[in-house]
Formats: structure tokens, sequence, C-alpha cells
């Protein structure tokens, strides 16, 4: 049975701590300012520049005061060029920041499907553990319901059945994170159609279909359902 009051106070702890519920830290406006070499080319999208700093031997990897590198701030800042070239010369494409996102993550959170189609097209993972949650790409979005990014997540590998230290997986995500919805119906969809399992549980013991039941989604719950009588 589904201990409502553990339940809660799960609930209440994942949305106010998790740092996928507030995405990740996006270089503010004044810290952008101040900003030279690599790190402003890459935020202001500036490839002449970047081309120049690349052929001066400028450090690809090089990290701001929040430890993102000039790749994270081109995915942060959706300049998708400057991903290419910094890829291209040889910059590191799965390094963490300082809260311990990666590109794909960022990628995933800010539901920005063509960042993501390019960073995994250069090779970036999306198997990566990523957050203090030692969450994934793939739980994020599912958290977000962002079924796009999940199907191209899905498809470059990611691990379908990672739990995260709060003991969810991506399917209990979509449930106890999500708002029943259609694009988290339609992400729940995509996951268990890929072959991850309905039946893994939270700490507390309670399944997918339990956790959607009691959250008075019916249709996350047929879709739960439907997918463990195929099995």
């Amino acid at each position: 049975m589904l201990n409502l009051s553990r339940f809660a106070t799960l609930l209440l702890l994942a949305l106010t701590t998790t740092p996928s519920a507030q995405a990740q830290t996006a270089p503010s406006a004044s810290e952008a300012a101040r900003y030279s070499g690599l790190h402003a080319a890459a935020h202001q999208g500036d490839t002449a520049r970047l081309q120049q700093l690349i052929a001066s031997g400028a450090d690809l990897n090089a990290r701001d005061g929040h430890g993102r590198t000039p790749l994270h701030v081109a995915s942060f800042a959706k300049q998708r060029e400057v991903i290419r070239l910094l890829a291209k010369a040889g910059a590191k494409l799965d390094l963490l920041e300082d809260d311990r996102y990666d590109c794909v993550t960022i990628a995933s959170v800010a539901d920005d499907e063509e960042t993501l189609r390019v960073l995994l097209s250069l090779g970036a993972s999306a198997k990566q553990v990523t957050s203090r949650y030692e969450g994934t790409a793939l739980i994020a979005a599912a958290h977000l319901g962002h079924d796009g990014v999940v199907k191209q997540l899905i498809a470059a590998g990611a691990p379908l059945d990672h739990v995260n230290n709060l003991h969810w997986t991506a399917v209990i995500e979509s449930i106890v994170l999500g708002d029943g919805g259609l694009r988290h119906q339609a992400t729940l969809r995509a996951l268990v159609e890929a072959g991850a399992s309905p039946r893994l549980t939270d700490r507390e013991g309670n399944t997918p279909l339990v956790l959607a039941r009691a959250r008075g989604y019916t249709a996350m719950a047929r879709i739960i359902e439907e997918s463990r009588t195929k099995r």
C-alpha cells in the first residue's frame, strides 16, 4: 500500500530541491558581461573570434567561476555552430560543471531538441551520471515531460532504468514529478515502449502503477497496465 505521508514528504523534497526542477545555472547577465576569450565568443556566437582563439591555442576546456567550459556556455546559449567548431577543435564534450551537469543534460532540461541533436551527433554521451542526485539527462527530461528529448536520448542509448539517489527512475519521475498531461503521457509511453521497467519501485516499494493511481493519473496508469500485459 502507498504510504501517503512518506510519499508526500519525498515529493515535496524533490519539488523543492531537485536541480532539474529549476534547471541548471546558466551564466547570468553580469557573468556573461565579464566573459573574455572563448567564453565570451561562445556566449555571443562569435564564430570568427572563436576560430582566431582556437588557432592561437586557447584552452578549449577552460572553466569560468562556476566550472562551465565554453561548450557549457554555448549549450546554454544555443550557439550550435560554436558547439560544432569547439568539438571539431577537440573540446571535451562530456565534462561536468560545478553542479555536475554536462552539455547533454543542459540541452535536455531546456527542451532544446536541436542543440541536443547536434551534441549527440558529435559524440556526446547520453549515458553519463549527472547532478548531485546521481541522475541522468533522461531522468531530468522525463521529470519535465520533454517527450521529444526523451525519444532522442533513448535512441542514443541512455540507460532506461538508472536509479538516482532518491531511488527514482525516469519512469517514476515522469509520474511523481509530472503533471499527468499529454507530454508526460508521451514521455512515459516512449520509456515503456523502449523497454524501461514498469515494475521497479521507489524506496517505499511503490510501483509506477501505484504512484500513477495515487495521483489520479488515469491515462498514465493505463499506459503502465498496457505495457505490463505485453511483457
